[in-house]
């Protein structure tokens, strides 16, 4: 998981596409509890919206993500994927 550029507001999640249509379908949903997780650390960051590009997806945030807004992003989409795949 990797920021783009140092003034960029993206998240960007490498996956392979069959993972990508799974997480996609809800992906509304994905947003709110992504949300709910970083406000209830008290964290200013929120999560805008996300969309495919490549072999991946792009999580686009209010304000250029810090490393613990991207550990907290990276632990709900590894456990939902974890889930998934169960």
């Amino acid at each position: 998981m990797i920021t783009k550029g140092p003034s960029c507001k993206q998240v960007i999640v490498p996956m392979n596409s069959e993972a990508v249509g799974r997480f996609l379908k809800d992906s509304s949903m994905h947003i709110i509890n992504i949300n709910y997780a970083l406000k209830n650390i008290k964290l200013k960051i929120m999560v805008d919206f996300i969309y495919v590009k490549d072999k991946g997806i792009i999580i686009s945030t209010n304000n250029i993500a810090l490393s613990l807004d991207l550990q907290e992003i990276e632990k709900y989409i590894k456990s939902l994927l974890a889930n998934d795949s169960d």
